[in-house]
Order: C-alpha cells, then structure tokens, then sequence
C-alpha cells in the first residue's frame, strides 16, 4: 500500500500563485504514477494533472494547461502541483492519488487539503 499525505492548501488571491506538495509513503518503489484531482463542493471529483513516476511524462486538464504544473522528486518521494492565475472557480479540495506498477486499477488516495480564491 501506499500512503499519501497532502499540504500547502490555504487561501491565494484570484491571478495568484500556490504550491500544493503530496508525500507519498509505504511501497513508494511501485509507484506508476501521481495525480492530482480537485473537487468542488456540490461538484464530482475531477482530473487535474498526472505525472508517470519513472520516465516524467505528464497529462493535464485542457483547463489548467499552460497555469499548473505538475513535478516530482523521486528522491524525496514527493509529488508538486504548482499553480498560477489562479481562478475563484478553482477553489477546491485537491487531492492526489498513486497507482501501483503491479497492480494499476488500485487507486490511493490522500485526505486532501482545501484550497480558497478569494476575489
């Protein structure tokens, strides 16, 4: 198994910047690869951006192309979400989840962290 646990969810300014950071712990040599989905209150959980663990290949929303970018570090077990021009719409909690090489339609799951625009 897989744990996750994320930070740096708070409160950015619409058109600002903000980092969300997502350790992952357990079978961390396994990993496939990390998303990051949001969800709105009274909205489904939606997709993010998604980095493949060993080779850095990455998939993003067509909404957040270009403002968020996704990054890991494969020292430190960690997954980044940086976004930019931040939009009111896009206040949410943010989640990620990991998949494993061996057994990929295993999904985990962290608890989330709450991210406010204000406008």
């Amino acid at each position: 198994q897989v744990q996750l646990v994320e930070s740096g969810g708070g409160l950015v300014q619409a058109g600002g910047s903000l980092r969300l950071s997502c350790a992952a712990s357990g079978r961390t040599f396994s990993i496939l690869d990390v998303a990051w989905f949001r969800q709105a209150p009274g909205k489904d959980r939606s997709f993010v951006a998604a980095i493949g663990w060993s080779g850095g290949n990455t998939d993003y929303a067509d909404s957040v192309k270009g403002r968020i970018t996704i990054s890991r570090d494969n020292a430190k077990i960690m997954t980044y979400l940086q976004m930019t021009s931040q939009k009111s719409e896009e206040a949410a909690v943010y989640y990620c989840r990991a998949r494993l090489a061996v057994a990929p339609k295993t999904y985990y799951w962290g608890q989330g962290t709450q991210v406010t625009v204000s406008s």
